[in-house]
């Protein structure tokens, strides 16, 4: 008898095209998403990549079509925007738009986190908390999905600017969150400075000391590894890949884009496992060295970019052997991504990878991409990746260690404990283990061993669908 590891690893299988939702009912399902909200790309690409898992979902279990469940899980249970008057330190009035997407509560609270960045708007923000809810389900833990945040800026203001704006956002966010109904985390733009202010201001506004936030720091509520677990995640997932072929991270280059929380432990955790992390990002270009970044490079970066907020040419300043090459608005490709490595963690934003890119990858030798970011690879670059039949964990398996960590950090202020640091990265590479192991079942089950991107849509829609049917039409 062949194991499920076994299935894994004898090849990835695509989905036949009249499966991925070309004509018939998944694409008019699709189509009737996309006529509703036109003008929202970022939620159309998040939604089309789901139903098209679905449709061998929806053959064999026809009471979910009955049930219209893919009509009803696309649409959020609700979608909060609210205005954030504040002031800045020259005493001038801003407006920025705060949001709170609340998608799905079927399995638990809702639970996604909030981000503040010129981009934000709905359609990102519908797409995060669309694939929050999946990811959510695949931790094994009590969660719904949500995502909120603002187009609010916070580089380059001041300390007070920040507090000023976080209370203001929370003044009217509080009305809508709580530990057992939405329970906020941070993203892109929101560290441990925005997540201490706004749990002031909610504690100050309900008079009360909950878990409504997480990501709260040590010393009030906070969780141990959290910072880590995202970084920590997206690897621990990315060995479990290579375990299905007999292999291990030791010796293999890496590269990684970004350098905050997540591109960083990322990088520890590579090193921990004895890889060799090669790159690392920010918005104004990369570094790349050959020599691999060490734990005394990863602690410069560290001090560069959470302390000092620097930019990562800064770097190449510090350590003459690397190379920094400045971002080049004119290439149809990320240089980033064109050298030789093994393993690949993109941990930046949303569609870094695109189609040329993917290629790059591939004719450098890499055949590990383990998402650290939300939905970094365009639909053309997850197509390469599965023809060339690599290790490809998508983001809403290979990057939910952060949640998975937050949904700790909920339960331990439910007991009014604390764990260990060994205890919680134990409970969190068990996680990753579980979710892997999902992975692997549900495309199996379904006729699509090996394929991550199936089987990780598959296993959390199930999930969910099922509780969605267990409480009736509401």
């Amino acid at each position: 008898m062949v194991g499920t590891e076994d299935v894994a690893c004898q090849g990835v299988v695509k989905l036949p095209l009249k499966e991925r939702g070309k004509p018939g009912m998944i694409e008019e399902i699709f189509q009737q998403v996309v006529g509703r909200d036109p003008n929202q790309p970022e939620f159309h690409q998040a939604v089309k990549e789901v139903f098209d898992s679905l449709a061998v979902v929806l053959e064999k279990r026809p009471e979910y079509r009955q049930m219209k469940l893919l009509e009803r899980i696309a649409e959020p249970e609700r979608v909060i925007m609210f205005r954030v008057p504040w002031t800045n330190d020259r005493g001038e009035i801003q407006v920025n738009r705060g949001f709170r997407i609340e998608m799905n509560s079927a399995i638990g609270p809702y639970k996604g986190g909030l981000r503040f960045h010129p981009s934000v708007n709905l359609s990102i923000l519908k797409f995060l908390a669309f694939e929050q809810v999946f990811k959510n389900a695949l931790t094994t833990l009590p969660m719904g999905g949500g995502k909120g945040g603002s187009d609010f800026d916070p580089k380059g203001k001041s300390d007070n600017e920040v507090m000023r704006f976080c209370q203001n956002f929370m003044s009217e966010l509080f009305r809508h969150i709580g530990p057992n109904t939405d329970i906020p985390a941070g993203d892109i733009g929101v560290g441990g400075r925005e997540i201490g202010y706004m749990f002031g201001m909610y504690k100050k506004l309900r008079n009360e000391f909950t878990g409504v936030l997480t990501g709260k720091g040590r010393t009030w509520g906070g969780s141990l590894i959290r910072p880590e677990a995202t970084g920590y995640g997206a690897v621990y997932f990315a060995a479990e890949m290579l375990s299905t072929r007999g292999e291990t991270l030791e010796g293999k280059a890496c590269l990684i884009s970004g350098s905050g929380n997540v591109a960083q432990f990322a990088t520890e955790k590579v090193n921990d496992l004895g890889g060799k992390v090669v790159t690392l990002s920010d918005s104004s270009g990369y570094i790349y060295d050959e020599q691999g970044i060490d734990a005394d490079k990863l602690a410069f970066i560290m001090d560069l970019k959470n302390v000092r907020r620097g930019r990562i040419k800064e770097y190449a300043e510090k350590y003459p052997n690397a190379v920094y090459t400045p971002v080049d608005r004119g290439l149809d490709y990320n240089p980033l991504w064109n050298h030789k490595a093994a393993c690949a963690v993109p941990s930046a934003t949303q569609n870094e990878i695109n189609g040329k890119d993917a290629q790059n990858l591939i004719d450098n030798g890499v055949y590990v991409v383990s998402e650290g970011a939300n939905m970094p690879s365009t639909p053309d670059a997850v197509d390469i990746y599965l023809d060339n039949k690599i290790l490809f964990g998508p983001g809403k398996a290979a990057n939910a260690g952060g949640v998975a960590v937050s949904g700790l950090e909920m339960s331990q202020n439910s007991l009014r404990l604390s764990w260990t640091r060994e205890e919680v990265d134990s409970r969190l590479h068990g996680i990753m283990k579980s979710i892997h192991k999902s992975c692997v079942d549900a495309s199996t089950e379904f006729g699509m061993a090996g394929n991550y991107v199936a089987g990780a849509n598959i296993a959390g829609f199930l999930k969910v669908a099922d509780a969605m049917i267990a409480h009736g039409v509401v």
